[in-house]
């Protein structure tokens, strides 16, 4: 009964978790930004390749 109360006061697991869903979720959002980023650069580069070619 002793290890129940002290589990129950004891928020430090609780915290953990909620910075690694933070540091999840923060990550997701990051990697999904940068390849978008990434797919409007390449196009940007392949037409200046293009137009500095034909011209």
């Amino acid at each position: 009964m002793q290890f129940v109360r002290k589990m129950l006061k004891d928020s430090k697991g609780a915290t953990a978790i909620e910075y690694g869903l933070i540091a999840a979720l923060i990550a997701v959002a990051a990697i999904t930004a940068m390849s978008s980023l990434g797919k409007q650069l390449t196009n940007t580069f392949n037409n200046v390749t293009t137009n500095m070619k034909a011209g």
